[in-house]
């Protein structure tokens, strides 16, 4: 069980046995989670329609931004600060919930209105629904982030593992039963009040009856920043969203959605791992900046190395993927697919970069240059999406995460000292390995006579993976040291052979 005299004793634990369990846990909840996925999402595509998301995806603007406000960057500011107050923590306790209940009831008698801005009348009910999962979820907000600040990732890990289960199994069985989108709202409420239940009733912390507020005015001094940060970078994201589903329709928004929401999953086979347990570390070592480079260029060189050339497989392999998965009435969502794959890339990194400039408490030149990025940003994505449709927005897209990269690896480079042109130097050996295998694939089907998808996949696949492990073989990059480095068993072998 957990409270907090236990996370004070666990202070004393070396950071690296914390780090090295909570990537572990990590690992297999995300491993877990994407095997899940990728069964249920099979079954889901062939019992559910483009429609069916896209109407769950057009509320995505309401409640994405309710839960940005209901937190209100108290979370990390909980994770930041080295020893927060049993005050502290009651008060950030009542201020979720309270800011929970208010915003259930704003969105419960705005859904009328959001229905008739879509013309769609069951997003009202739908909404209303919806919107319970912002109490659920502010109920455990707190429990989750101090598990997070002592890097506990196996509670949490075992906790979601098992929610996911759940409410897929639910889901599907109400999918197969012909209730369409209320199907997806089920998987909703099961994924937040099932762990909402767990942690009341497993962990020993309690609120006490304190709301202070001194330690509002002390934690949102840094909160402040990190939630406006998070409500730009969310609103951005969610406009395209309601742009989509109003300038287009609610199937083109579920293309998109599908689209997304399977990029993410292949994304965390890689990155989730990682950007999960990073800013907890960050945190404990925002005093010693040399650390703290070394722990960026260590994680950054290592994600690249398995990063970047799954994604360009995917990239190369979305028509398959998509037809063996999703069925051929989801192809239209594959060139949406490919470019978020692109854009996958550059959003890992930046994430990495990003948690670093929070967890030093440089909130306030975070959301400065959220600001600069997000604004240049909308206008290439909202002026493409308007006056060019999709590709206009999918070029708008990929404008907006590289130059957010370039944006945060410019901070690191400026409050850490991990130079933004040594970290492009240090990434360029895997860029011109991943690039190199892709173009070998690409080409090596140009003269293959076969017309059947699968068979050219498959070549283009062992075409990359050849390339590219041969060349890590032969070469060994400094990422690719990295990467072994981390892994325990192949670490042995290596020495072993040498």
């Amino acid at each position: 069980m957990y409270n907090l005299v236990n996370y004070k004793k666990m202070e004393g634990s070396t950071l690296k046995r914390k780090a090295l369990s909570g990537f572990i846990w990590v690992a297999i909840r995300n491993y877990a989670k994407i095997f899940i996925a990728f069964i249920s999402g099979i079954i889901l595509a062939r019992l559910l329609t483009p429609y069916d998301y896209g109407c769950i995806g057009m509320l995505a603007l309401f409640m994405t931004l309710s839960s940005t406000f209901i937190d209100a960057g108290f979370g990390e500011a909980l994770i930041q600060k080295k020893n927060p107050t049993s005050t502290d923590i009651s008060t950030i306790f009542f201020w979720n919930m309270g800011m929970s209940i208010v915003l259930y009831f704003v969105l419960y008698f705005s859904a009328p209105a959001i229905a008739r801005f879509y013309d769609i009348s069951i997003l009202c009910p739908v909404l209303r629904v919806q919107a319970l999962v912002l109490i659920i979820q502010a109920f455990n907000i707190v429990q989750k982030n101090l598990l997070k600040k002592s890097l506990n990732f196996r509670f949490l890990s075992i906790v979601n593992i098992i929610t996911t289960i759940i409410a897929i199994i639910a889901t599907i069985v109400m999918a197969y039963c012909g209730m369409g989108v209320w199907s997806l709202v089920t998987q909703n409420l099961l994924a937040a009040g099932i762990p909402a239940v767990v942690f009341w009733f497993h962990l020993k912390w309690r609120p006490t009856w304190t709301f202070s507020l001194n330690s509002i005015r002390e934690l949102f001094s840094f909160g402040a920043y990190v939630l406006l940060s998070n409500f730009l970078n969310k609103l951005g994201e969610q406009i395209q969203v309601l742009l989509i589903g109003k300038l287009f329709s609610a199937t083109t928004l579920g293309y998109y959605s599908k689209a997304s929401s399977t990029e993410r999953m292949s994304s965390q086979v890689i990155s989730g791992v990682v950007t999960s347990v990073v800013y907890p570390l960050y945190a404990e070592t925002q005093n010693d900046k040399k650390a703290l480079a070394n722990i960026i260029k260590r994680i950054t060189m290592s994600v690249s190395f398995l990063l970047f050339p799954f994604m360009l497989i995917l990239i190369l392999l979305a028509k398959p993927i998509f037809l063996l998965l999703y069925s051929e009435r989801w192809l239209p969502g594959v060139i949406y697919f490919q470019v978020l794959c692109f854009v996958g890339i550059s959003a890992c990194l930046q994430s990495v970069n990003q948690q670093t400039i929070a967890a030093i408490g440089k909130s306030k030149v975070m959301f400065t240059w959220t600001l600069l990025k997000r604004f240049l940003g909308s206008v290439g994505v909202i002026g493409g999406l308007i006056f060019y449709g999709m590709k206009g927005f999918l070029v708008g897209i990929v404008f907006y995460n590289y130059l957010s990269y370039f944006v945060n690896i410019g901070l690191v480079s400026k409050y850490i000292g991990y130079k933004w042109t040594r970290q492009l130097k240090d990434l360029s050996h895997v860029t011109a390995m991943s690039l190199t295998s892709f173009t070998a694939s690409y080409v090596s089907t140009l003269f293959v006579s076969s017309s059947c998808i699968y068979v050219i996949g498959a070549i283009r696949l062992v075409t990359f993976l050849a390339v590219y492990i041969g060349w890590s073989l032969i070469i060994k990059p400094e990422a690719y040291v990295y990467t072994i480095s981390n892994i325990p068993s192949l670490k042995y072998r290596e020495k072993k052979r040498g």
